[in-house]
């Protein structure tokens, strides 16, 4: 199956240095963070591919490179076979950009507090001209609040008469009203009730099962991505350690991060199997260790892992698990 969005040797980095005067009187040089350093990754038409990891792994930062509201430092992203940062083909991203939506984390900061839903659900149709006219436009805004589980009279409504779920189905309807092909989701039940993430992940799959939508969707919970994603990407500090399908990932991890991270899942199942929680802090990104990010808190580390990258050899970073010093650690899940 060929790609429909190609992410090739991704690196972001920002320049959080003081002022120039400050530096100047204290003599110190410039510090630059790097937030995401050589990703690379394929998503096909109809998957979902999750990227999880601790808050500040670059998850975010990756996101909004994808959908081009942040250019990279370096490397590529193509969506059906567009550039969406090089200096050519700006015609084509043009043409381009009514098929990529984005859904935000908190859905009350996204939508405009001073405008009524049914003018924030046809803005993008007004934006792309989707519609014939104003009444095309009103009757497909009714029929998207009617998808998302929401009332068409709900329309004159504005966020702040909506619960935290509500909203967030007002910003699904938004993406969906310029009838994309690819969402980015960036944590988009974070901000919500279990009962009710429950409720908008199974609306999210309808609405893929439904119409073919292809998604990037960031978390930070391995519960949440387990049963929605089709391939799951782990990251640490900027990187992607390890990349595979649910099943596999969640059954026979194989990095010591990810192993480390499902050891911190409750066991429901009470079946007494050895854990080894997540020991230490993520490191300073402006200073980062040698080597593998992750050597100063992995069990397996070596002299090789203090001082060379591990590549990326069949969905794996480890240069533990390339020469046989760690095999896949076998966990029994609740289904």
């Amino acid at each position: 199956m060929s790609a429909f969005v190609e992410v090739r040797n991704l690196r972001r980095v920002f320049d959080v240095s003081k002022s120039w005067l400050e530096r100047t009187i204290e003599r110190e040089p410039k510090r630059y963070l790097t937030a995401v350093d050589d990703i690379s990754f394929d998503i096909a038409k109809g998957e979902t591919l999750a990227l999880v990891g601790e808050s500040g792994s670059g998850k975010s930062t990756v996101a909004r490179m994808v959908v081009g509201l942040l250019p990279p430092t370096r490397g590529e992203v193509a969506i059906d076979g567009v550039s969406m940062h090089g200096s050519d083909g700006a015609r084509d991203r043009r043409g381009l950009r009514r098929r990529i939506q984005m859904i935000f984390q908190d859905p009350y900061a996204s939508l405009n507090p001073r405008w009524r839903v049914d003018r924030i659900i046809a803005e993008p149709m007004r934006a792309f001209s989707t519609e014939a006219d104003d009444a095309a436009c009103l009757a497909r805004v009714g029929e998207l609040l009617r998808l998302v589980g929401l009332d068409p009279a709900d329309g004159v409504k504005y966020p702040h008469e909506f619960s935290g779920g509500q909203r967030q189905r007002v910003a699904i309807a938004r993406a969906l009203a310029a009838r994309p092909e690819f969402i980015v989701c960036d944590e988009p039940t974070s901000a919500l009730d279990v009962s009710v993430q429950a409720q908008i992940l199974n609306l999210m799959r309808d609405l893929q099962d439904q119409f073919g939508l292809t998604y990037l969707f960031i978390s930070h919970n391995l519960a949440v991505v387990r049963h929605m994603a089709s391939r799951i990407g782990v990251m640490y500090l900027g990187r992607i350690v390890e990349i595979a399908p649910p099943k596999q990932l969640f059954g026979a991890p194989r990095h010591p991060y990810t192993r480390m991270l499902l050891d911190a899942v409750p066991d429901l199942a009470m079946s007494g199997r050895k854990r080894q929680g997540v020991a230490g802090e993520i490191p300073n990104p402006i200073n980062p260790p040698p080597g593998c990010t992750f050597n100063p808190r992995c069990p397996l580390a070596d002299d090789r892992c203090r001082t060379e990258i591990p590549p990326m050899l069949d969905g794996v970073a480890c240069h533990a698990i390339e020469e046989g010093r760690a095999a896949p650690a076998r966990i029994a899940l609740p289904a």
